[in-house]
């Protein structure tokens, strides 16, 4: 299967006919920016294949604008360049973003119910997003922690109205079992901090936070 970021980012660029293949650890439309990690990944792996003469810069803006396009994120490219737990203060492709980061590590567990179409939701009226998120944002800005990130995207999916049963339900749990989970965004997921999903009785994926961003291997 086709996807869109991906055939967008190669138009962008002007190379050859290229077959891409896509191999992702986690679960797909479930949250995890898995488009646009795509378009990145296309696009540094295209500039390497292809000898491209390119910045950095230019490959990130290249695939920012192809997951636009898209529809199937606003942010996910900017920030997975950036690595770690990236602040945006400021919307757009790399020149125009403005992004801070919190200085945090460690474990992180999550727990995917199926999937949840980030194009359907951008295609609905985003206006109680786009408030909830300012508001969230603040709230980050006033106690940039980990901490206060996850409680921030609770309240988030809370007044954006996002939360499904299941993963209202999983959230719960954590928390009353002594941990902080929050919804991934956009997505039927939960992700909890170090072993948050497993004290609550769960059988989490595991992950760790990457404080470098994308990068050829």
């Amino acid at each position: 299967a086709s996807i869109a970021a991906v055939e967008g980012v190669l138009e962008r660029l002007g190379v050859p006919p290229a077959a891409v293949r896509v191999s992702a650890a986690v679960p797909v439309a479930a949250g995890f920016g898995v488009s646009g990690g795509a378009a990145l990944g296309t696009a540094l792996a295209a500039a390497d294949c292809f000898g491209l003469a390119v910045t950095r810069r230019e490959l990130v803006a290249a695939a920012h604008a192809a997951e636009v396009t898209a529809g199937t994120g606003l942010g996910d490219v900017v920030a997975a360049a950036r690595g770690g737990v990236p602040v945006r203060l400021a919307a757009g492709g790399p020149d125009q973003a403005r992004l801070d980061r919190l200085p945090a590590r460690g474990r992180i567990e999550y727990v995917s119910f199926g999937e949840l179409s980030t194009a359907a939701v951008l295609a609905d009226d985003t206006q109680p997003v786009a408030t909830a998120g300012t508001t969230a944002l603040d709230r980050l800005r006033a106690t940039p922690t980990l901490e206060e990130l996850f409680a921030a995207g609770r309240a988030f999916a809370t007044a954006a109205d996002l939360f499904v049963p299941e993963v209202r339900d999983a959230v719960d749990a954590v928390q009353a079992a002594g941990g902080e989970a929050t919804m991934a965004m956009l997505g039927r997921t939960v992700i909890a901090r170090d072993t948050g999903l497993s004290d609550a009785g769960y059988e989490p994926s595991v992950t760790r936070i990457d404080p470098t961003g994308a990068r050829l291997e």
